[in-house]
Formats: C-alpha cells, sequence, structure tokens
C-alpha cells in the first residue's frame, strides 16, 4: 500500500503508560497467528481491516481491547483528558504520581501491549507487527522473539521489543508505567525500570537487546515511517 494509506504514529513520549491486552503463554506464538493468512490477503491495501484480524485465531478479544486503549492515546494527543473516557485512569495516575511525582500525564503516552513467551516464528510477513501497532500496539513483552525479522519489523514500526526475564508479575488489564524510556534507550537498556499498577505498585525489570542506532532513531520517531518522513522534511 502507499505510504500515504498508514495512519500517522505519534514520536516516542519520555514516559509510557502500557496496558496489557493479551497474554499468551504458548512456548512459541508464531506470525500466522498473530495475523492469519488467507482470508485477510484482500486487506493488504487496508491497514486498519487488515488489523481488525490480528490474533483473531489466538485471542478473539484482542483488537476490541487495542483499540480501546488507542482511544485514549488519541484523547490524550488531541488535548483532551484519557481520564473523561476511562475513569479507572484516575486511580492509575494517582499511583504513578506516588513513584514519580514529576510525571504529566498529558505527555505520556499511552499504549497496548502483548505479552508472548517467544512470539515471531514463522513468515517474515511485517503485518505481524503493523497490525498490533495500527490499532494501539507500543510494545511487546516477551521472554525472546523467534527470529531477528519479527523483532526487527516491531522496531520498524515503532514498537518497544521488551524483554523479561522469569513469570510476568501481571495480567489483561494491567497497566505498566515506564519512565524515562527515551534515556533508556541511550544507555545499555539491561535493566529498565517499570512498575505494574494495580492493587499494589511492583517494580518489575525489563530489558532491551542490542539495537543499531537506526533502529533507536526509529523507535523515537515513531515508526520507519515517521523517520522517512522527518528526513524528507
Amino acid at each position: 500500500p502507499n505510504i500515504k494509506d498508514w495512519p500517522e504514529q505519534p514520536a516516542l513520549s519520555e514516559d509510557l503508560l502500557l496496558k496489557v491486552v493479551s497474554y499468551i503463554t504458548d512456548p512459541v506464538t508464531t506470525t500466522d497467528e498473530l495475523i492469519p493468512s488467507g482470508e485477510t490477503s484482500s486487506y493488504r491495501s487496508n491497514p486498519l481491516g487488515l488489523a481488525e484480524f490480528t490474533l483473531s485465531r489466538r485471542d478473539p478479544k484482542y483488537v476490541g481491547r487495542s483499540k480501546e486503549v488507542d482511544k485514549l492515546e488519541k484523547a490524550r494527543a488531541a488535548g483532551k483528558n484519557p481520564v473523561d473516557l476511562e475513569p479507572e485512569l484516575e486511580k492509575v495516575y494517582a499511583q504513578i504520581k506516588t513513584i514519580d511525582p514529576d510525571m504529566v500525564p498529558a505527555d505520556t503516552e499511552i499504549g497496548s501491549m502483548i505479552y508472548c513467551v517467544k512470539p515471531g516464528d514463522g513468515s517474515a510477513r511485517e503485518q505481524a507487527a503493523s497490525c498490533q501497532r495500527v490499532i494501539g500496539g507500543l510494545a511487546n513483552i516477551c521472554r525472546e522473539y523467534a527470529t531477528k525479522r519479527y523483532r526487527s519489523n516491531v522496531m520498524n514500526w515503532g514498537m518497544l521489543p521488551f524483554q523479561m526475564k522469569g513469570e510476568p508479575e501481571f495480567e489483561i488489564g494491567d497497566y505498566i508505567y515506564i519512565p524515562n524510556v527515551k534515556v533508556a534507550l541511550d544507555g545499555d537498556m539491561q535493566d529498565i525500570k517499570a512498575y505494574v499498577l494495580g492493587e499494589q505498585v511492583k517494580e518489575i525489570s525489563l530489558y532491551i537487546a542490542d539495537m543499531t542506532p537506526d533502529e533507536k532513531k526509529i523507535v523515537k520517531a515513531g515508526c520507519l515511517i515517521n523517520d522517512n518522513r522527518n528526513r524528507n522534511r
């Protein structure tokens, strides 16, 4: 599809608020599970139409959950208060203030997040990543990425390829706050502090495997399309 067909994505903010919208514990999650082939082929030039099939065979509620999070981010980006759409954010923001008093909700990007053990096995279709992104995806958290190609596609679409050791201390519906993420990208990325917001605030440690300078630039720009647009301006 033409570059103009793809919804423009926001540049990465300094602080992030992620909502867990899918939690998959299978040993491997394939690209064909992330975005099925076959019946989706006629939607190749329709990014938002194609995204309706994301994880349809594995987690049918994923798309609806992610789109609800995307509404919050669109409201924030438009200068509105996302709390008006989702009252639970009032408690979430109050919890964040206890660990980061300087956090500004209006400047904190909101996005959805998928947890998988080992995602991206199979074909190299970039739609496995782009379909997450166009409906609000901002990050994946996993133990490892099944293929370098899928991980590269995640970064090219402006999503953060987080990894973690051990069992997750979060579940679907939880929010995860990650402060100073751009500072973390400029460091060694081996101990990125994040906070699960629930009945209690729990600190967890994430990490990101090596990224090239270009990959970091792309993620900060919001996606490869944004980075190319910036170069041409």
